[in-house]
């Protein structure tokens, strides 16, 4: 008989802009402030930590996840599970530790992500054409001549083609700050280096929206979220352990799928559709839904693809008015539907598209174990 995964604590740094007071922090320092929160918040032992997953997309490899175990104190016995989904990792990372608790190979696992940015390495691809290293940035996501688009350049053809103007687009911006700074959400955040808060949040009018930098087509800088570092994790339980905690949250589905590879946003309505077909759950049906802000378009897509609620969607901001650590921003996603079930009930999404395009969702739900 197949196991049930919940979250019983959830929690994330600050989410602070590249450069900013996180920019000499390494991955594990991210990390390890906020593993330990978890476990101070729910009472738990280091000793029981069967697992430690953490999602990270622009570090310099090396299993980030084994210092940010060391870091924490967790026990030396645990290696540390480091994944790479870009932006999609951090909401892999949890449903990956779901369904090992589901499998029954483990009881309690930490799962997450967390990037930053500011300490990103430098890239060089070696040729045999003798001229040396050349920097690059971007890495091949998918393998295929002319079909490997930067996300910048794929999301303004897709809101091009799908009709989405650049006025939608600031409203939906400016929206995203306005929720973040009028609703306060400290209590998942841990504290490092005096950072409670998310930085970049600020009043956002139509007037800064307008002087904002074209960045492609007719998105701008004001409508893409700034790359940031942050780290973000949950602590992920078998249904005996979450009868002891009264706010435990069920994992009720998770879908990690793929689509047409030069269009990731479109990744988004992929995941969502198959796991909407898979729960029987209506559209309509969501108390709180946190879908990714990369970028305002990729967010306009899903909600009206879908018909949303737009009460429901990013309730207290999203990452317009946060920024973006990669690695971390669908582990953050996980963290705020948590808390933002804790107070509505009833179904939350979480949902996000990935470079290569990936696609990712997890539908969570009050259910008492």
């Amino acid at each position: 008989m197949k196991n049930t995964a919940y979250i019983i604590a959830a929690k994330r740094t600050a989410v602070i802009p590249k450069g900013g007071a996180f920019c000499e922090l390494k991955i594990h320092e991210l990390a390890a402030p906020v593993i330990n929160g978890l476990l101070k918040k729910a009472n738990i032992s280091r000793n029981s930590i069967d697992e430690l997953i953490l999602s990270n997309a622009v570090g310099g490899g090396g299993n980030p996840a084994r210092p940010s175990v060391l870091a924490s104190n967790l026990p030396e016995s645990i290696g540390g599970f480091t994944i790479d989904r870009q932006c999609a990792g951090g909401l892999d990372a949890i449903w990956l530790a779901a369904q090992m608790i589901m499998s029954g190979t483990h009881n309690i696992v930490i799962a997450g992500g967390a990037e930053s940015a500011s300490l990103r390495p430098i890239r060089m691809a070696i040729n045999n054409t003798g001229a040396g290293p050349v920097p690059y940035d971007q890495p091949n996501f998918t393998g295929l001549e002319g079909r490997d688009p930067g996300m910048l350049e794929s999301m303004a053809e897709i809101a091009y083609s799908s009709k989405i103007s650049r006025d939608k687009q600031e409203d939906w911006a400016i929206n995203s700050h306005r929720k973040a700074l009028n609703k306060k959400i400290s209590d998942e955040i841990i504290d490092i280096n005096n950072q409670t808060k998310d930085s970049f949040t600020r009043n956002l009018s139509k007037k800064i929206c307008q002087r904002a930098p074209i960045l492609k087509g007719n998105i701008t800088s004001a409508t893409t979220a700034v790359d940031s570092d942050a780290a973000a994790f949950c602590l992920i339980v078998n249904e005996e352990i979450a009868k002891k905690y009264s706010n435990a949250i069920k994992i009720v589905a998770g879908v990690s799928c793929a689509g047409t590879p030069d269009a990731p946003a479109f990744a988004t309505l992929n995941s969502i559709k198959r796991i909407l077909d898979a729960t029987e759950i209506v559209p309509y049906s969501f108390n709180a839904i946190e879908i990714m802000e990369a970028y305002a378009a990729q967010a306009l897509i899903a909600t009206e693809a879908f018909k949303f609620n737009e009460n429901s969607i990013n309730r207290s901001g999203g990452a317009l008015a946060r920024g973006h650590p990669i690695g971390a921003s669908g582990a953050i996603l996980a963290v705020r539907l948590y808390h933002e079930l804790q107070n509505t009930g009833g179904f939350g999404l979480a949902s996000i598209a990935a470079a290569g395009g990936l696609g990712s969702s997890l539908i969570l739900s009050c259910s008492s174990p």
